[in-house]
């Protein structure tokens, strides 16, 4: 699928933008007086969706089971192998550190610090970073230096530090890392993440021929019981829920493109 096609249909069918389209569209066929039952119910569908999706804990539901798979994942002692640490790109503002200096992070800002951690921890890994620009509207910018530059200030070496600009999503990530580091049999490369995004991840890597362990970061639940826990505001709700969504049709997405050989990998 086209990259640009991919990013449209991924807009059009989160739960924000499909609550926005149905209130549009009631709130345009009740000012032209035409199906007045209907229009009704288009706009109160979509402010029923903006209100559940906003204040309950349906995205949660949709969350917790792709962070739990990869939860039980053991942490690598100090002494254990790790040729490589791998940071997925996602985390990092590359519009803000071109403007502002140093490295503008997102929500996601405990992949690099964590994987920071991961990295000073094993002072013989590699540490690659990959990430392009994969925004469709947005004038971003790739933050490939400030990224390497607070590895660098922090105290990674920058003979171990590996960058890939080139990947616009996790497809492109999981083959242009490969190419780029061309693991070897026998190696042990450590693939650093958030939790929710995890099982895409290691499907893509393993389909490309790329044998991860899997290290997942940056949590947004906290385990069940977050399933009958209310948002306080509309946008955190609607925010995790179109999260959930994202990444359950990013699944089934590339299932049926056969970039992943299961719908949800595992362990």
């Amino acid at each position: 699928m086209p990259f640009t096609l991919s990013k449209i249909l991924g807009l059009l069918v989160l739960p924000s933008s499909i609550a926005v389209l149905l209130i549009l569209s009631g709130l345009w066929m009740m000012r032209r007086g035409e199906a007045g039952r209907l229009a009704r119910r288009l706009a109160t569908a979509g402010v029923l969706v903006l209100l559940v999706g906003g204040f309950a804990p349906v995205g949660n539901l949709l969350v917790l089971p792709l962070e739990q798979r990869f939860a039980g994942v053991p942490v690598p002692a100090a002494d254990d192998r790790v040729d490589g640490i791998i940071l997925l790109g996602g985390f990092e503002d590359g519009w803000v550190s071109s403007g502002r200096g140093g490295l503008g992070l997102n929500e996601a800002g405990e992949r690099i610090t964590e994987g920071l951690r991961l990295a000073l921890r094993h002072p013989q890994a590699k540490v690659v970073f990959t990430g392009g620009v994969g925004g469709l509207l947005s004038r971003d910018q790739e933050a490939t230096q400030p990224v390497a530059k607070f590895l660098m200030d922090a105290g990674v070496a920058r003979d171990r530090i590996v960058l890939e600009s080139r990947s616009r999503n996790t497809y492109e990530n999981a083959l242009f890392t490969r190419d780029l580091v061309k693991p070897q049999a026998g190696e042990r490369w450590y693939l650093v993440t958030s939790a929710y995004h995890m099982p895409r991840a290691m499907g893509l890597f393993r389909r490309a021929g790329f044998d991860v362990v899997a290290y997942p970061v940056d949590y947004r639940t906290r385990g069940p019981e977050d399933l009958t826990r209310f948002f306080e505001r509309i946008p955190q709700g609607l925010l995790r829920l179109d999260l959930g969504t994202n990444e359950w049709i990013g699944l089934v997405a590339y299932r049926a493109l056969g970039r992943i050989d299961e719908l949800f990998p595992g362990p």
